[in-house]
């Protein structure tokens, strides 16, 4: 039960700045709006694709697991108004896609790996938000500022595999991050971790 007193902590709003990805494994990089932080998640190379592929502008030949529950959602008249990653424990970020109607009513939370809150967010074009508690909680990287900083930057991360970036962001913290869950079965969680893994 939540303490009446207790605060939420601010939601901010994030864009996708980049993917980095192999065969094996990815990281989808998000970027503070309005801020200068950039957040890594970890994520299966299944739904990187699946992201990847809806912000290209190329359609699938046949409906992706994500565009079948786009079209679901749909006919049910609902949409995806945001999502929201919310929290990160033992490595998993927790996210919520909040549905409502198309009258704005009937507004519910559902539980997810944010992976997937985000492959439907870019179909639905809606905003995503990361809690303060998760900046805080997190590895973060620091936005480039200058053009020439930013072209380096987005350089860099082409050239480096998953694992090299993860390496980097864990040198100073003595242990490995935990394998991706596409993965780890359960509530919330993407195998989504920290450093990690969604």
């Amino acid at each position: 039960m939540k303490d009446e007193n207790s605060v939420e902590p601010a939601e901010l709003e994030v864009r996708i700045y980049s993917i980095a990805t192999s065969l094996t494994e990815s990281i989808i990089f998000l970027d503070e709006i309005g801020g200068t932080r950039i957040l890594p998640i970890w994520i299966g190379p299944m739904e990187a694709q699946a992201i990847a592929i809806r912000l290209s502008g190329y359609p699938s030949p046949r409906p992706m697991t994500h565009d079948l529950f786009y079209s679901f959602i749909r006919a049910l008249d609902y949409t995806v108004e945001k999502v929201r990653i919310v929290d990160i424990t033992d490595n998993t970020y927790y996210s919520v896609i909040q549905i409502a109607d198309r009258n704005g009513d009937n507004r519910r939370d559902i539980d997810s790996r944010p992976s997937d809150a985000i492959a439907l967010a870019v179909r639905f074009g809606c905003r995503i938000f990361i809690s303060e508690r998760v900046f805080e909680k997190a590895q973060v990287l620091s936005k480039p500022i200058t053009e020439d900083e930013v072209a380096r930057f987005k350089q860099d991360l082409n050239k480096l595999k998953p694992n090299d970036i993860i390496s980097q962001l864990l040198n100073n913290r003595g242990r490995a991050p935990k394998k991706d869950a596409e993965e780890e079965e359960g509530t919330g969680g993407e195998g989504e971790g920290e450093d990690e893994q969604a």
